[in-house]
């Protein structure tokens, strides 16, 4: 608590800034950070703390105390340069080390490294209590301190500037987050398997894939996801939203980020590339799945048959096939299918359509992947490579034929 009122104290003696409203609204909350993640405004999406703007003109009084805070901060961590004035805050802040959540919410799976987040997590999620309301715009939120951050969008904007390149930010922990672009620094560590990141919130992401954790959880049916994004993108479907359109076919979807990915297939643009062979491809996971034929990994295993693959949503596939689950149901028949590129294909017969269009000729299909499919033939591109001689194939059933001769 040294810490706060000591930043209390110095930012009454601080001269007037233009966004004094806004900050005053945030020193009444002084004991909050930014943590929550379910109300975090763009800005602070990752931040742990809203900082009030930088003040201007400090006295000699306030140079004084700056100077006294700075000795006052003796305890330290040991893993990295974090000082604080009290062993009470020093403890809270070894909680970003070791994962550790002590505060656990009584009607879900969630917990919280502090009680206030914890709160904010009651008062958001459950309550759906959002009292904290712009007055310019339809923005509400569960966490006055986030307001404050809010109005700087309409007030005096991003006060917090780089010394190194043009960027600004609402706060200053936005800026520290951007400051570790130019220094390249990541501190916080995964303990698992030692994957590094400047951004804490991006290592309470990161951890979920070892704990199996999905806090974000659809309440019209039993999806849940490790990503608020992903929850977002899956209630589009619920809403049947689809704004993004593709200029070149018929393609529509709910994300940016998918229809960035489906352009490259007109484009051909592929930017991901593997260090060890020339493949290339044009999305991130297709060249995780190629890497495992590097390194021959295949750590995803079926319980029922022994089934191993490389990647995990190649297993929920095939589980498939045990259970007899076909999650994608037709809504003109009572046809369903195990996978969703199968229910594409049996929507056309309905339709008749065949969206995808083939930009350096005339060819038509109704399915994506065939598509992907016949680009190769411009391209020249053969993915499909034998390891026992240099022949190459540009579909997978063609080197199946042909390692079959080297086996007879």
């Amino acid at each position: 608590m040294g810490e706060r009122i000591t930043d209390t104290v110095m930012d009454d003696l601080s001269a007037t800034h233009p966004c004094d409203e806004a900050s005053s609204i945030e020193k009444s909350d002084t004991g909050r950070q930014q943590d929550n993640k379910w109300d975090i405004p763009y800005e602070e999406k990752c931040g742990e703390e809203s900082d009030p703007p930088p003040t201007q003109g400090r006295t000699e009084q306030t140079d004084m105390l700056e100077v006294k805070r700075t000795v006052d901060k003796r305890f330290l961590c040991t893993e990295c340069e974090f000082r604080a004035a009290s062993k009470s805050n020093l403890i809270k802040h070894t909680r970003t080390h070791t994962g550790e959540k002590p505060y656990k919410c009584d009607q879900c799976d969630y917990a919280a490294a502090r009680k206030y987040t914890l709160d904010i997590h009651m008062a958001g999620k459950h309550s759906g209590d959002k009292p904290y309301m712009c007055g310019k715009c339809v923005y509400t939120t569960a966490e006055r301190s986030h307001l404050s951050v809010h109005t700087r969008n309409h007030t005096c904007g991003k006060p917090f500037q780089c010394e190194q390149c043009d960027y600004a930010a609402a706060s200053r922990s936005t800026l520290d987050r951007h400051m570790a672009k130019h220094t390249g620094e990541k501190r916080h560590l995964c303990s698992e398997c030692g994957y590094r990141t400047a951004q804490r919130c991006r290592l309470i992401q990161h951890m979920r894939k070892h704990t199996g954790e999905k806090p974000y959880k659809c309440d019209q049916c039993d999806f849940s996801s490790a990503h608020k994004v992903s929850l977002h993108l899956h209630l589009s479907k619920h809403a049947g939203e689809k704004p993004f359109m593709c200029g070149q076919c018929e393609y529509r979807t709910a994300s940016r980020s998918h229809l960035s990915v489906h352009m490259r297939r007109h484009s051909g643009e592929k930017p991901y590339k593997c260090d060890q062979c020339d493949y290339s491809a044009s999305r991130k996971g297709s060249l995780d799945k190629h890497m495992h034929r590097h390194t021959g990994e295949k750590p995803y295993i079926c319980g029922e048959c022994g089934f191993k693959t490389p990647d995990r949503s190649s297993l929920t596939r095939h589980m498939r096939r045990h259970t007899g689950v076909k999650p994608y149901k037709c809504d003109q028949c009572d046809y369903s299918a195990a996978q969703k590129f199968a229910l594409d294909s049996h929507m056309a017969k309905h339709t008749g359509e065949k969206p995808f269009i083939c930009g350096k000729c005339e060819y038509k299909t109704n399915v994506l992947s065939s598509l992907s499919i016949h680009m190769r033939t411009h391209t020249g591109e053969k993915p499909y490579k034998c390891d026992q001689c240099d022949f190459s194939a540009t579909k997978k059933k063609y080197l199946n034929n042909h390692l079959a001769k080297h086996t007879s």
